[in-house]
């Protein structure tokens, strides 16, 4: 098996989520999957078997598997574009089938992804308490026009819009605590955000689920945003633009393309670039 590392969503040659990519003929056994997963240590490892006229898709973060991971499905399919030539792919997952399209070209790498289904609904007030004082955020950081809500994008993340640039770049929260909410909650992320303009937003996601802090791009959270926003009547215009990672230092840009029919795909979109060259790895280690 060829161990592929892809930045997805890079922002201008820099940035970006880095994820792990392994094409394989045959996906092997989940505890191997697991443990590639957790040395290979980036937020999650996508792996991928020949199925039919598409592909087998697993995801897994370094302690646990998940059912879908935007950044590495961008860099899943440029991968395969590199492989394979520029096209659409399908791609079945453990609780949904989507698509990715890879392009390659001289001046551009990267893939554009169908998102799962979304749907959205509210927060419990006694979670939305727990998830405020987690953060060290009240009521009035809140942006009322984007009420706290629970948004489905291939899993469920928890949307927290705050009013204020300032609010966004100075979010701390203890690892332990996240994880123990996220897991009781079954919350994939936490998605801060912040609204610049109606198409333009900042963002800050969390991912103790997973054990990782930070995502500097997360194509799942995009995906689940932009259905909430749909289901609010927010004025998209049909697309969103967010950043993320850049108070890590890791700029990453995501772009999301919001059709009109509510629960509908969103067209989560980005730039990939490698990280360093490829391993081979056993299957059976």
């Amino acid at each position: 098996m060829k161990l592929q590392h892809i930045a997805a969503f890079s922002a201008e040659g820099r940035g970006g989520n880095p994820a792990g990519v392994v094409l394989c003929d045959v996906l092997p056994a989940a505890e191997r999957m697991q443990a590639l997963a957790a040395e290979v240590g980036y937020s999650e490892t996508a792996f991928a078997a020949p199925a039919g006229d598409g592909w087998r898709v697993r995801y897994f973060a370094p302690g646990v598997e998940v059912d879908f991971c935007g950044h590495a499905t961008i860099a899943l399919g440029a991968a395969l574009a590199r492989q394979q030539g520029p096209g659409l792919f399908p791609l079945e997952l453990n609780k949904a089938s989507i698509t990715v399209e890879g392009h390659l070209s001289a001046t551009r790498w990267g893939a554009s992804l169908q998102s799962p289904s979304t749907r959205s609904g509210p927060v419990s007030a006694p979670l939305l308490e727990e998830a405020l004082a987690l953060f060290g955020l009240g009521p009035d950081d809140l942006d009322p026009r984007i009420p706290a809500a629970i948004a489905h994008g291939g899993g469920d993340h928890l949307i927290l819009a705050l009013n204020a640039r300032e609010r966004l770049r100075a979010m701390r929260y203890d690892l332990d605590q996240g994880r123990a909410l996220a897991a009781r909650e079954g919350l994939v992320t936490f998605n801060l955000v912040h609204a610049d303009t109606a198409r333009h937003f900042h963002a800050r996601n969390p991912f103790p689920f997973g054990g990782v802090y930070e995502d500097p791009a997360t194509g799942a959270a995009a995906a689940a945003l932009a259905g909430y926003l749909r289901d609010l009547d927010w004025p998209h215009e049909g697309a969103i633009v967010i950043h993320q990672g850049e108070d890590m230092g890791v700029p990453s840009r995501l772009e999301a393309g919001i059709p009109p029919e509510r629960g509908a795909s969103i067209r989560v979109s980005g730039d990939t670039r490698v990280l360093r060259e490829p391993s081979i790895i056993d299957s059976k280690e």
